[in-house]
């Protein structure tokens, strides 16, 4: 390949990885761009989990092999029979080398590698490739994990310049990871609540938005509990702010303890002593019992005085639910009458009848000055 070419490839490559938008499609850039690249008919991205001890591949692209998943759940490989991804590694660096790619064949070792091969060959021969080259990803100075790139039997061996060039490209990967994994730590803060882990308001906003549309297309059962810590201000008062931000963070495990019982839903924190569980797909009953559950740990925390929670559920007779905003009102109502009624249990919209007060209340006209408190879901 030309130098005109090889440029193109890197640009392309790069260009791939910025498009991502997941860490999985910046897998996909990565080794997709590296197989065209390389001119291979099969490329694999591979992450060194070193507290396993283990080489975990992300993503297989390219012409795989039946027993090669794309996004393969448990393809991994003790690093024991991978030992250059450390040994030669550290000895290049020893050696004040850099870490440089190599390439092995289905004859053996190629010349000038360091001889950990068997493995490799024995996974060449058993998927009918000739060839591979081999380049660590080193990301903040440490080994990452590697790119590989492999050619079919009778396609032309791979040279030393392939190899140089694939170092080339793995240093290309591993600014793109890095980049990802950048962004995603942005994600993750933007959608996160400081003091407890949970998700925060923004990521109940977008996740309550898509589930309410999978309600409005698929009929898919959508759920929501939303609850107000006793006490609080009383803890702030008289013993702290550091004491009430424990109170909170115990709360907050709590809260995703009884989560957990519900798959997949989301725990999250709204600000100040507000807190919610979102729910797609489990029955509503499921969500009920954990509501039951959480009122219940709830009760016994220290300092705490319990929790006043609320729950609305598409599944109950709650009338149409066309938007987010309706169904945080029923269940900030249903919380609403669980903290006047000072119930240790959830109520919950639409179970009361057909004049169901929690309904009514959160279906009643807006009063004309401020509501209650700033709602969560923005006014219609």
């Amino acid at each position: 390949m030309g130098e005109d070419k090889r440029l193109t490839a890197v640009v392309a490559l790069a260009q791939g990885m910025a498009a991502a938008h997941t860490p999985r499609e910046c897998w996909q850039a990565a080794a997709l761009g590296a197989c065209h690249a390389l001119d291979g008919s099969f490329a694999a991205l591979s992450v060194w989990e070193r507290e396993l001890g283990r080489l975990r591949v992300l993503v297989n692209v390219g012409d795989r092999a039946p027993d090669e998943e794309e996004f393969p759940e448990a393809e991994t490989y003790p690093v024991h029979q991978f030992p250059e991804i450390t040994e030669f590694l550290h000895e290049r660096w020893a050696g004040g080398g850099g870490p440089n790619a190599w390439v092995e064949t289905a004859e053996g070792t190629a010349k000038g590698t360091p001889g950990y091969f068997h493995q490799r060959v024995a996974a060449l021969r058993r998927r009918g490739r000739g060839c591979c080259v081999v380049a660590p990803v080193v990301l903040h100075g440490r080994a990452w994990g590697e790119v590989y790139v492999a050619r079919a039997v009778g396609e032309p061996l791979f040279a030393r310049a392939d190899a140089d060039f694939a170092t080339v490209l793995a240093a290309v990967v591993a600014a793109g990871i890095a980049q990802t994994e950048r962004l995603e730590e942005a994600r993750r803060l933007a959608y996160t609540d400081a003091l407890t882990g949970l998700a925060n308001r923004r990521a109940v906003d977008v996740r309550l938005e898509e589930a309410v549309e999978r309600h409005r297309a698929e009929g898919v059962v959508v759920s929501l509990v939303v609850c107000d810590l006793n006490g609080l201000k009383r803890v702030n008062d008289t013993l702290g702010h550091a004491v009430g931000d424990r109170l909170l963070e115990r709360f907050g495990s709590v809260l995703s303890l009884c989560g957990a019982m519900v798959p997949g839903a989301l725990a999250a924190r709204l600000g100040g002593d507000e807190f919610c569980l979102l729910a797609v797909g489990p029955p509503a009953d499921d969500v009920v019992k954990a509501a039951d559950e959480l009122c219940r740990r709830a009760g016994e925390l220290e300092q705490g005085e319990g929790v006043a929670c609320g729950v609305a559920s598409t599944e109950d007779a709650i009338g149409e639910v066309r938007d987010a905003r309706r169904l945080f009102r029923l269940a900030d109502a249903a919380q609403y009458r669980a903290k006047a009624l000072r119930l240790d249990r959830p109520v919950v919209a639409g179970r009361e009848g057909p004049d169901d007060p929690v309904v009514r209340l959160a279906d009643a006209p807006p009063p004309s000055r401020a509501e209650r408190r700033r709602f969560r879901g923005r006014r219609p």
